[in-house]
This record gives C-alpha cells, structure tokens and sequence, in this order.
C-alpha cells in the first residue's frame, strides 16, 4: 500500500455510505493540510432536513469545487465521478458489508451529535429512506466503486474492513 502523501494534493474518496468517508477526509484534511470537501454538503441545501439542490446549483458547486488546487474529496454522485478523477491525484475506496453501514448509520444518528460531514443546521435522525438506500441500493453499487477503482491508474489505497481502516489510520498518523 502507497503511503498517503504519495496521492498528491487532490485525493478523491470513493465507499458505501456510512463507511466512514467523512472521518477519514477530515483526517486527512489535518494531517496533509488540504481542505476536506464533503460532497453531501454540497448536494443538500444546509438547515434542511437533507433536501437537495437544484442539479445545476449542485453541479456548479462540484465543478468550482474539483477546479481547488488541493482538496481531499469524499463522496460518490457517480454521475459526476469523470471530471472528479480527470482532476484527482490520488484515489482511495473504502469496502464495507452492508452490515457494518448499517451499525455506523444507527451510532452516528443515534448517538454523534457533532459527526464530520454534517449538514449545517440540521439534525441527523434515523430515516426508512436511508436505511433503504444502505441495505438495498448501496450493495450493488459497491461493485461499481471497485471497478472504477480498479480501472484508475491513479495512485490508490484500498481498504477492505474496519481493521484495514484502523491500520491505516495507525501507520498514516492519522486522528479521527
């Protein structure tokens, strides 16, 4: 596995949701000094209850987002994947069971008050939606995430599990 500073100044972040995206941005945001860019926050309008923009104000954000000469990006919208790694200097994916997404969506809505990649002014609360998109749209899209992955010539890190994760954050240096 490549060490981290050998993916360059822009890092994309591709993983399931509730893999951990967010936290591990941010990580990298402190240690590497580039600013995290949480594609959520950028989707959804913030003091709402995760309601998203208009596309075009979506994709406008994205666009001046990926023009940044340094970020570390997390977040799929795979649709809007290609310009993201046309810019990306390195790519990292995160493969996690349906399982273990499941258990960090319930922690961090029932538990995280202040959880990395929130929207602004709004409350995390367990929603049908969202475990439906975790337990029934995510799985097949992992697939895709690790063909994607595979088919970058990017320098790249993979992480399995939450004990590959764990090991990384441990020889990186990294603080969640």
């Amino acid at each position: 596995m490549p060490p981290l500073e050998s993916l360059g100044p822009r890092i994309c972040i591709l993983g399931p949701s509730n893999s951990g995206k967010s936290t591990l941005a941010d990580a990298i945001e402190r240690k590497l000094a580039i600013p995290a860019v949480h594609l959520d926050q950028l989707y959804h309008l913030p003091h709402t209850n995760w309601i998203p923009r208009p596309e075009a104000d979506f994709v406008a954000l994205h666009q001046a987002a990926i023009a940044q000469e340094q970020w570390v990006m997390e977040g799929n919208y795979t649709r809007h994947l290609a310009p993201r790694l046309e810019r990306a200097t390195g790519f990292i994916v995160l493969e996690f069971s349906t399982t273990t997404s499941l258990l960090r969506y319930f922690r961090r809505t029932l538990f995280e008050r202040d959880r990395r990649g929130a929207l602004e002014g709004s409350k995390d609360s367990v929603k049908w939606q969202m475990i439906r998109h975790i337990a029934i749209v995510t799985p097949p899209n992992r697939h895709k995430y690790l063909s994607i992955f595979e088919a970058s010539a990017l320098p790249k890190i993979r992480l399995q599990s939450t004990r590959e994760l764990n090991l990384f954050y441990k020889r990186e240096q990294l603080k969640a």
